[in-house]
């Protein structure tokens, strides 16, 4: 029996959505806690449930009954979450949760059958949890900071946070030997024509957007040596042989210098590797680090734009300007790099013109791959907080996520299916213009019809 087995609520065949993506990746956080555990002396086990079945995962916790089984939990992956926590249970097992969502409703977790939950980072909590269940039992966790648990007489008692690993270079590199990598890499080979491997190269990020959740990390932004990321990425290369890397940090171009010295290593080695990752707008401003992306092999970067509105974008707290976001848009561009943008309506306070402007800042900007989705308040976030008065949930919780909550008061989701209908027109418009005037009218009429219809659907609102 491992002293800890680590998994999650990922079953990528039971989601069909997923199943048409066919984009997976390795859960890089359990992989993390499995390596830093293995080198402490613990035995870990690893069950991935990417590629698996729930009856697997019952099966395996059958088969050793009574351990302590580690959970992953995030905003889509509830109601798999809580199934597991039932699982184990039947099988004698002392649950931990970790991760953005039960960080998010420890209380709400731990009513419904969680032992433990682990808020932050779960390296060095765990470390010292896993022993104190084994010595103390899992109601006198008195003082293992970083924890929320339920004591002996039945009250929920939450530890003191737990300090941020100040060196991530301390942390050893993700335990990938744990699971079927390969299995990943030829996933995305099979169906896009190209392995892939995703990796980090810093924890957290910095900025406050409203709506962002910083559960796990914080507002904290901590960089790691970029000779031994670009270690790390010779290995994944000689190991992996993957033909792309997903670099998964949350602004990757935060640190200009960083950027400058891990392109200088990478050449100095030879090593292009084809990427793609997440900037802001606002820290891809020169000429100089759109070349060293282009160098490094970066053939798509991702802007968060969410609005073509300041006063939404300034409403946001997102610290970046509209006309950033077009300059970066076409500087990568003129480096080869493709644009993937995000955009988000429904925020608080957007009006009909906020949405008009959107559909104008794309049509400026021009990237070449944009998604919309409706805002949706994530707890103890700025916007769940400022929301929280109008705040309706439309599903059972224990079956849906923060994606089911509804605004009262706000816009019918058929106004915003009209709002996409009309900035998805009005972009394909824009773009045939000069190439195929015909496609370009109709669509330019579509992209019409659509504004009209979202005008009358205005006064449609959620309850």
């Amino acid at each position: 029996m491992p002293d800890i087995l680590l998994t999650h609520g990922y079953f990528l065949f039971e989601d069909e959505k997923e199943q048409q993506i066919m984009k997976p990746y390795a859960p890089l956080g359990l992989l993390y806690l499995s390596a830093y555990l293995k080198r402490e002396g613990f035995e870990v086990e690893v069950f991935d449930t990417t590629f698996s079945t729930k009856d697997a995962l019952a099966a395996r916790l059958a088969a050793t009954p009574g351990g302590v089984v580690g959970v992953y939990t995030n905003l889509m992956t509830r109601a798999n979450a809580l199934w597991v926590v039932e699982e184990a249970h039947r099988h004698g097992w002392t649950v931990v949760l970790g991760g953005p969502e039960s960080a998010n409703y420890p209380e709400d977790y731990l009513s419904r059958g969680a032992d433990v939950v682990v808020v932050g980072e779960g390296e060095v909590t765990m470390a010292e949890l896993i022993p104190a269940l084994r010595d103390r039992g899992k109601h006198r966790l008195h003082g293992v900071a970083g924890t929320v648990f339920i004591d002996e007489d039945g009250r929920s008692v939450r530890n003191d946070e737990r300090e941020k690993v100040k060196d991530i270079d301390s942390l050893p590199w993700p335990d990938r030997e744990a699971i079927d990598t390969a299995r990943y890499v030829e996933t995305w080979r099979t169906h896009h024509g190209m392995g892939s491997v995703n990796l980090i190269t810093a924890r957290g990020c910095p900025y406050k957007c409203d709506w962002c959740s910083h559960a796990v990390f914080g507002y904290s932004h901590r960089r790691r040596d970029p000779i031994d990321c670009v270690d790390e990425v010779q290995h994944i290369v000689e190991t992996y042989a993957p033909e792309q890397v997903w670099y998964a940090d949350d602004v990757f171009t935060i640190s200009h210098k960083w950027l400058f010295e891990y392109r200088e290593e990478m050449q100095r080695r030879g090593m292009r590797i084809p990427f793609e990752t997440i900037t802001r707008a606002d820290r891809m401003k020169t000429e100089e680090v759109a070349k060293a992306l282009a160098d490094l092999g970066c053939y798509r970067i991702w802007i968060g734009s969410e609005s073509g509105s300041q006063r939404i974008l300034d409403a946001m707290r997102r610290g970046v300007k509209v006309e950033e976001v077009q300059h970066a848009t076409k500087l990568a561009q003129r480096y080869g790099i493709e644009v993937g943008m995000f955009l988000m309506w429904g925020y608080d306070g957007e009006e009909y013109a906020d949405i008009e402007a959107t559909v104008e800042h794309v049509k400026e900007a021009n990237p070449d791959i944009f998604f919309t989705t409706v805002a949706y308040p994530i707890k103890n976030t700025g916007f769940y907080e400022k929301v929280k008065p109008k705040l309706v949930y439309s599903s059972n919780w224990d079956t849906g996520s923060d994606r089911d909550f509804r605004i009262s008061g706000r816009h019918s989701r058929r106004y915003y299916q009209f709002a996409d209908s009309w900035l998805f027109n009005a972009v394909d418009a824009h773009r045939l213009k000069d190439t195929d005037p015909d496609a370009a009218a109709a669509k330019a009429s579509a992209a019409e019809a659509a504004r009209v219809a979202l005008l009358a659907a205005a006064d449609e609102v959620e309850v």
